[in-house]
């Protein structure tokens, strides 16, 4: 049954391979994969193993694009109003959701695979806990429950860097911490900036975000407090 499956993928993905692409949203996992490595350098004075800086990173960029390509399929119905989005291939007809739940799996389980092969348990596991953190908690209940959604939510994405420097020291510094801590402050005021602009995309999808239910006026006010708390957040490492 698994065989089969695998071969009707691969020749659904020989037809669509750029719509396959596109459900990893390479150029977001390029961001999540680049920020994982400045985590591994910077757990380590000296050269990153090799296998760690290229297995481990492929594993977490894997584990993105499945985590991505899961949010596809649970927001097709919203990407089908929204401008930005009426042209993924989900809404465009393109793929079938069975196509893209099989292939989340498939690189889903080599990313976790090579996680645990070439770095260690810990950073498989919570490489995953950021997988179900933004597929499922976020996508699936956060974005349409509440304003605070990409509050509550951006602790998936401010993940990287603590995974890759987990990947090298198999534990949780200080250092992963004020890591995270950054990108995290930085998430809300980043993503706020966007809703703005496309503040009517989302509020005929029926999505909360914050200047949909507080204005923008309101909104503008918090990316400058974010931003004044970021600043003293990127002050903490010296």
């Amino acid at each position: 049954m698994m065989s089969a499956t695998f071969q009707t993928l691969r020749t659904n993905f020989r037809r669509h391979g750029r719509d396959y692409l596109e459900l990893t949203k390479p150029r977001v996992v390029a961001l999540i994969t680049f920020t994982a490595m400045v985590g591994m350098l910077l757990a380590t004075p000296d050269m990153v193993p090799w296998d760690i800086l290229l297995f481990g990173s492929l594993g977490i960029a894997l584990m993105a694009g499945s985590a991505a390509a899961i949010n596809h399929l649970v927001d097709r119905k919203a990407d089908a109003v929204m401008a930005r989005t009426r042209n993924r291939p989900l809404p465009s007809g393109h793929l079938e959701g069975w196509q893209v739940l099989s292939f989340a799996s498939i690189i889903g389980l080599c990313g976790f695979g090579l996680l645990l092969v070439f770095t260690n348990p810990l950073t498989a596991v919570l490489t995953f806990a950021s997988l179900i953190g933004y597929a499922v908690i976020y996508t699936l209940f956060l974005k349409r429950a509440t304003p605070q959604n990409i509050v509550i939510g951006g602790a998936a994405g401010a993940a990287p860097p603590l995974l890759g420097w987990t990947a090298v020291t198999s534990q949780v510094d200080s250092g992963a911490l004020l890591l995270f801590l950054i990108i995290y402050v930085w998430t809300p005021p980043h993503f706020w900036a966007l809703a703005i602009h496309r503040r009517h995309d989302y509020a005929n999808a029926d999505i909360p975000m914050l200047p949909v239910t507080h204005g923008v006026a309101f909104t503008r006010l918090h990316i400058l407090l974010y931003t004044i708390l970021l600043f003293l957040v990127t002050m903490l490492p010296f």
